[in-house]
């Protein structure tokens, strides 16, 4: 395989879609409903399934840059504009864990008044969300072996 010296713009048939991405789905699925019955069965509570423990929002502005590179100029990047945007802050862990135990840490990114194609049954969205995590790890790889 050749290395790109930059992204490639993007084109539906460079998605590889793995021959068991349905089991991996439901895999997914039942390991999320999962955690959320052992964690209000622990507390009493309905949680979400991961990232349970907000630690802040932000209100913020998300600034698109004008004279992108074509290779990135794509989606979202296609034009300079700029976004009103919220970031959550937030814990991996389903249950609510003190703030001494150390765990990943993630930030969603939500930026709100965005135009423009949408996958099937989003179309009248109006935001892009963006999922950040510091863990080193694919959850496939570790849903693998309940497979």
């Amino acid at each position: 395989m050749s290395k790109t010296q930059f992204p490639l713009r993007f084109d539906p048939s460079f998605e590889n879609v793995p021959d068991d991405e349905v089991e991996t789905q439901s895999g997914l699925t039942e390991a999320m409903l999962a955690i959320q019955r052992k964690t209000h069965a622990d507390t009493g509570y309905a949680h979400r399934a991961v990232h349970a423990k907000a630690h802040g929002y932000l209100k913020a502005k998300f600034e698109v840059l004008p004279d992108l590179p074509t290779s990135l100029a794509q989606g979202l990047f296609e034009r300079a504009a700029t976004y009103d945007t919220i970031l959550r802050f937030s814990t991996t862990p389903g249950d609510v864990l003190g703030d001494n135990v150390s765990t990943p840490r993630g930030v969603a990114l939500k930026v709100l008044g965005v135009s423009g194609a949408r996958l099937p049954g989003s179309e009248s969205d109006t935001t892009q969300n963006y999922v950040l995590g510091n863990i080193r790890h694919r959850f496939k790889w570790q849903l693998l072996p309940a497979f």
